[in-house]
Order: structure tokens, then sequence, then C-alpha cells
């Protein structure tokens, strides 16, 4: 799967290199040389794996991480720290600040996109691009289709997003505002009744299978999507 990545980096030569190698991958990256300029770039977009450096000029990774971590925007943001410390307790200190993998310098491309890859299956299911199912409503990805016990059923392209965002989040009410940031991207700029409207059309769309009873509303809440009906 490929995602939006944020390189924070200050050595130009290493930041150069993973940010073409990712590149190769199909990501789209965003590049910081220091702390400021990642809290920066995270207020324009939030992206979806964060590659942080141990060693920056105006912050360590670690301080970093765990302001990342107390913020609601970029609390479930894969993090990845990039470092040269290999000791244990460097890597313990790292992790238990909040990031989700720890990478020794030097790697190989080839095992930073099996990281990435790690982590965007375990934070980040929705950017997956394996199939979906739940009583008997398979979603698929990669051909963007959807069917309910075997019958093709039709919905625009939001409603699909949203529909794969619920498929891969079951049992969880989201508000509105959660839902919009997940689906639409928190930079985009929309009404909260927006949702209400791409709801609506879900469940129209879901109706002809009988799987619109998945899309539950919660009073006062949001919604949830049922793993069971």
């Amino acid at each position: 799967m490929t995602a939006s990545i944020l390189v924070v980096e200050d050595e130009p030569s290493i930041q150069e290199l993973i940010a073409v190698n990712l590149s190769r991958h199909g990501h789209a990256v965003t590049r910081a040389a220091n702390a400021e300029e990642a809290y920066g770039a995270i207020a324009q977009a939030v992206p979806d794996v964060i590659l942080l450096d141990w060693m920056l000029p105006d912050a360590p990774g670690p301080a970093v991480t765990r302001r990342l971590r107390g913020e609601a925007r970029t609390r479930e943001v894969p993090i990845i720290m990039l470092t040269a410390r290999a000791g244990e307790d460097d890597k313990v200190a790292g992790l238990e600040s909040g990031a989700d993998d720890y990478i020794t310098k030097p790697f190989s491309p080839r095992e930073l996109e099996a990281r990435i890859q790690a982590v965007l299956r375990r934070r980040a299911p929705q950017l997956s691009k394996e199939a979906v199912g739940i009583e008997g409503l398979e979603l698929n990805p990669a051909t963007r289709t959807v069917t309910g016990h075997g019958k093709a059923l039709r919905m625009g392209p939001t409603e699909f997003e949203l529909l794969h965002f619920f498929m891969t989040h079951t049992d969880r009410v989201y508000s509105r505002a959660q839902i919009l940031d997940q689906v639409w991207g928190d930079h985009v700029f929309i009404e909260d009744r927006t949702v209400d409207v791409h709801i609506r059309r879900l469940r129209d769309a879901l109706s002809p299978s009988g799987h619109e009873t998945l899309v539950e509303t919660v009073r006062g809440a949001g919604y949830r999507f049922l793993s069971k009906r």
C-alpha cells in the first residue's frame, strides 16, 4: 500500500536518499529538516506515516514523539524512529516515547519499506489493498468493487472510501469530525453534516443486500459499523 510519508531528517544526503526510494515505491513524500519544520508540515496535512530521526538539531526524536502522541490529530499516526543508536536502552526509550518501530542506520530501502508496510497494516488498515468481508458484504480495494451476498452494489467514490474505513474499523463509535478526518482528510474544511449526507447515500447503496443495518447511528455521538447484525 502507498501512503503519504513525512521524512524528518536533518542530514540532507540521508533525507534525499530516503525520499527518492520512498517515491520509487509510490509514496507521496514531504520533508522536514527539524522538529519545527515537521510541526509546520503536520499543521498543513497529517501524514499517514512519520519517519523521525532521533537526533534533530532542535529537539530529540523521543520528545517530538511524545508531543505528537499527546495531540489528538497525530495520536494514531504511525511513527518509525530512525537512528544510529543501536543500544537496547535507546531502542526501549524510543518505543516508550510512543514510536511504533525503530530502525537503525544504515538500513536498506527494502527493510525500510517492509517496516512502513508493517506499521500501516497495524495502524491504518483502510490503506490496505486487501479485500475485507463482513456478514456477506465484500469490499475489494484493488478492483474498487463491493458485493452483498454475491450481488454487485453500486456506490460513489466517497461512499466507497467511507465503507472501506468502516469495514476496517468496526464496532467503535466515530464522531462526524473523526470520520471527516479519516475519510476526507483533516486539511479539508467541510461541514460535519456532510457526513450525514454520505451516510444516507451509503445506506441506500447497501440496502439491496440488506446490509444498511450494519451502519448504526449512535445518538449524540456519531456512527458505528457493526461486525455482526
